[in-house]
């Protein structure tokens, strides 16, 4: 090869390298969610919660007709913002907090796949299709909504918005199906090890909040959990709790009411001001 050739080579990679570096914008923010029941939303979302700034943004995560949405698509983040049947998200006014506080330059974007009642073995990169096999038949079919493969179809959508935007970090809430499993924290670090490593993100630049389960003030079952939830920041370096102190339960003594989610959500948002943005007297 003479090195005209080698010379035309170089220029068209470096034309191809600069026109994906102009697609993404620096100030698209993207968040990974994920979880079981609590970060998909079991409570209804009310009217107050369908005034969203279109700097709020959520990348569907499979198509939704009867709202419009399509799989790999970006819409404002109008609840529901996980499944096309789900309630209010903890992952909903995570969004609106980083908004009312950040310049009006930075858009938010979240990707939020979560399945009720799923352990966190569901979101094994290599083993989730063991668990599968042993799930709940109403289970299978929230499941298929996601390709048979939750993790995988978070991994395929965050490339996606990677082609928009900047992942800036990910929001788990899980635990509920995974009582008194002292593993847990070291499945949560391998699942986050994978998304970083399929995501090409660096660990130093990419926390990840972890959300309480409902607290024992309001008949929380599985308030217990926390102290496992709370030995995460000591696995994962860039690991970081949110309280559910407060934030109101439903009788079932498993999900919060719609105000427990706006409260938790808004607790998110607040810690990850002060993680990623250094925001530490949020509105």
């Amino acid at each position: 090869m003479n090195y005209k050739n080698i010379k035309a080579i170089l220029v068209l990679g470096l034309l191809i390298c600069s026109s994906l570096s102009y697609s993404q914008d620096s100030n698209f923010h993207i968040y990974l969610c994920f979880g079981q029941s609590n970060m998909a939303g079991s409570a209804p979302a009310e009217a107050q919660d369908s005034i969203v700034s279109s700097r709020f943004k959520m990348l569907s995560a499979m198509d939704c007709p009867d709202r419009g949405r399509v799989m790999g698509n970006w819409d404002t983040a109008i609840p529901p913002i996980s499944d096309c049947n789900a309630g209010i998200s903890p992952a909903d006014y995570f969004g609106r907090t980083l908004i009312e506080n950040l310049p009006d330059s930075i858009t938010i974007g979240v990707i939020n796949v979560s399945v009720g009642g799923s352990r966190i073995e569901l979101f094994d990169k290599y083993n989730h299709q063991d668990y599968i096999e042993t799930a709940p038949d109403w289970m299978i079919g929230w499941i298929e909504n996601y390709g048979g493969n939750p993790y995988g179809r978070l991994v395929e959508m965050a490339r996606i918005a990677q082609k928009d935007g900047v992942i800036k970090g990910i929001l788990l809430h899980q635990g509920e199906s995974n009582p008194n499993d002292t593993l847990w924290v070291n499945k949560v670090q391998d699942i986050y090890d994978n998304l970083l490593a399929d995501l090409m993100l660096d660990p130093e630049n990419t926390p990840i909040l972890a959300g309480e389960m409902l607290s024992d003030e309001f008949g929380g079952r599985c308030h217990g959990f926390n102290h496992f939830i709370n030995l995460l920041p000591g696995v994962i370096s860039n690991a970081h709790v949110v309280s559910s102190a407060g934030c109101p339960g439903m009788d079932d003594g498993l999900h919060f009411t719609s105000e427990g989610y706006r409260m938790l959500g808004k607790r998110y948002g607040k810690k990850m001001l002060e993680v990623n943005y250094g925001i530490l007297n949020s509105k």
